[in-house]
């Protein structure tokens, strides 16, 4: 191959610059060569994994009987995990946190439905209270301003003497 071919192979790597003289492939086994190339687009969120109570402690069982030096290294290296995660399992641990495998995830079971439902209820009983109460102060006040500019006497319980 000459110099200026081997540049023109450099610059078009494609099948159809070949100076051996063959046929470029074409049709249906060149657009299967192309699709055979894995994607190269990066997921947007990798889908977190999770690690069960079982799978824990028995990493936790492994690591604790590692005593030459470097083997809880190909252990975390052979699982895909930090020497963070074994310390915080190991805390979990001490804490009792893992011993608890039979507690479920999420929300609270409302044992208690029918005190649940009184309480709300009286809660949005006590809201619209509190706000009749508001809208009765305000009249009130209201009423005061009204009775002071038309100089009509108000009620004068709150100056009068009751016991002189």
């Amino acid at each position: 191959m000459s110099e200026t071919a081997q540049i023109d192979q450099l610059k078009d790597p494609s099948p159809t610059s070949s100076s051996s003289g063959e046929a470029a492939p074409s049709g249906e086994g060149a657009e299967a060569k192309i699709s055979a190339r894995p994607d190269p687009e990066v997921p947007v969120k990798k889908k977190r994994r999770y690690l069960s109570v079982q799978y824990k402690l028995r990493i936790l069982a492994e690591a604790d009987t590692c005593t030459e030096q470097g083997q809880i290294g190909a252990l975390l290296r052979r699982e895909g995990l930090y020497s963070s995660n074994l310390s915080h399992w190991r805390k979990q641990r001490e804490q009792g946190v893992l011993q608890q495998a039979s507690r479920k995830r999420g929300p609270k079971s409302r044992k208690n439905d029918g005190e649940q439902k009184r309480i709300q209820e009286l809660e949005r009983e006590n809201a619209k209270l509190r706000e009749d109460l508001k809208k009765a102060e305000t009249v009130i006040e209201f009423q005061k301003k009204v009775s002071d500019i038309l100089g009509i006497p108000g009620n004068q319980d709150d100056t009068s003497d009751n016991g002189s």
